[in-house]
Formats: structure tokens, sequence, C-alpha cells
């Protein structure tokens, strides 16, 4: 697992827009599946991805799990990992990704779970998200960005853009590991 050291602003992903058929024709060329496990979002990543001609060939399926139930009942989040760091942490979002890889038997995983506004607190602020990335065979992935009190809409639609640039890189390591596969 990677672990960032500290939930900081990355101006990078906040303002990066992904070539979402890009990601579906690479992901397709390398037989990648993927699935997507959302909680702030809503579904917002699974939409993306099946808004482009041929993701069924790529997208297997999309958790939405606004809940701490839903995140439990449909990966697999643990109710210790719930109750020590709230749903909100990079500990939930890493077993949210471990979650759906796991239980959709795809390739890749992303999470997201985050504040996305109105609210939060001084521990949790309005904007925080967590992501996690996880890939078959490989150490999943955390990272929290507070994007800022930007309004629900614009934190959400940020998080979106992120988890699809998080898929993107993954497909793209796992080109650059096959191209050195003798």
């Amino acid at each position: 697992m990677s672990k960032s050291p500290a939930p900081t602003p990355d101006p990078a992903a906040a303002s990066a827009h992904p070539d979402v058929a890009g990601l579906i024709v690479l992901a397709a060329r390398l037989g990648l599946t993927v699935a997507t496990a959302e909680s702030c979002t809503g579904g917002m990543v699974a939409a993306a991805l099946t808004d482009v001609p041929g993701s069924s060939a790529v997208l297997d399926r999309g958790f939405v799990t606004y809940s701490n139930r839903a995140k439990q009942e449909m990966l697999g989040v643990s109710e210790a990992t719930l109750a020590a760091f709230g749903a909100v942490s990079e500990d939930v979002a890493q077993e949210m990704c471990e979650g759906a890889l796991r239980r959709a038997g795809v390739d890749l995983a992303v999470s997201i779970t985050g504040i996305a506004g109105p609210g939060g607190s001084e521990h949790k602020p309005e904007g925080r998200v967590c992501f996690g990335l996880a890939r078959t065979g490989q150490p999943a992935m955390v990272e929290t960005i507070d994007f800022g009190a930007l309004g629900r809409e614009t934190v959400r639609t940020k998080s979106c853009a992120h988890a699809l640039l998080l898929l993107e890189k993954a497909a793209l390591q796992v080109e650059r590991d096959l191209s050195k596969t003798p």
C-alpha cells in the first residue's frame, strides 16, 4: 500500500482532463477490465466510461456505495475500519478498491470517498476526497486530495476526472510492464 503523508492540494489533478475514449481504447487493446467503487461521485466515473462507445469491452460494473452499510455489504469494507477512520479516509478507499477488484474479478478498480459539500469539519474539510486504485497482483495505491470548498458539483467533477486519470495511469503502467516482458 502506498499512502500519502498528508492531504495536500494537487493543482495538476484538479485541472487535468482525462482522455476517456483513449482510456477505453487502451484498456480494450490490453484486455483490461475495470470496476468502480464510488461514494461521493455517485456513479459519475462509471457514467463517464459508459459514455464512450466500446466501453462494454472494459467496464464490468460500478458499485455506488454511498452509505457505510453499502460499503460493507457490497465491497466488504470492515466495520472496524469505518469506526476507526471514518468513511472519508485512505483506509476505507483502499478497502473499497480492493473489494471492488475482488468482488468483480477485474484487472483494475478505482475507488472514491469524500466530502463534496456542503459541510465538513476541522479534521475532514469540505472538498477532501480519498482515492484508491487496485490492480490485480499489485499493492493498492491510495491518496487524498483536498480540492477545497469549491462547491459540491465542482468537487464531484474534479473527483471523477482524477479517478479516470488514475485508471489511465494504471493502464499505461500495465502497457509498460507488458512491453518489458520477454
